[in-house]
């Protein structure tokens, strides 16, 4: 698929991600059910769209090709790193029918320790955030970053 703007975007994402919650995921025990399928921030990035993806079994960052991404070529379960100013991160191919190749990193699975789907809107956000702003500190992970243990003492 030809990505053109973020509107279409999310409303690709959110309507094949509420379709697999209908189908493929239907009384699977991950499933929380105070969440919803959400599409978030999902701006260029590069040659890529770039953007969380809230479900509520999972919490990716995923990465849609544009005309000239590098990857969008690569075979279903190929692993390849992304740089962002925050660092490296392993992403890995997927397709679905109605939206073509995607890239994914996942951020949280299962999705219990999200009460409502306003903290897991949040925590996308800040974690969007931070993978846009700047270098990793030495010493912190990806999920201190993710968490939002950076500046909170909470390593």
């Amino acid at each position: 698929m030809l990505w053109q703007d973020s509107k279409q975007i999310r409303q690709a994402l959110e309507a094949v991600f509420n379709t697999v919650l209908d189908t493929r995921m239907r009384g699977i025990p991950v499933i929380n059910a105070e969440l919803s399928v959400q599409a978030v921030g999902f701006s260029r990035f590069n040659e890529d769209w770039l953007g969380i993806l809230i479900t509520p079994w999972f919490m990716n960052l995923l990465l849609l090709p544009g005309p000239d991404s590098t990857w969008r070529e690569l075979s279903t379960g190929t692993k390849f790193e992304s740089r962002f100013p925050y660092g490296v991160f392993e992403f890995t191919l997927a397709d679905e029918a109605q939206l073509g190749p995607y890239a994914l990193c996942s951020l949280f699975s299962p999705m219990f320790q999200f009460e409502n789907q306003a903290a897991a809107l949040a925590t996308a956000q800040a974690a969007l955030q931070g993978l846009l702003t700047g270098n990793a500190p030495c010493g912190v992970s990806r999920r201190d970053i993710l968490r939002g243990a950076i500046g909170n003492g909470n390593r």
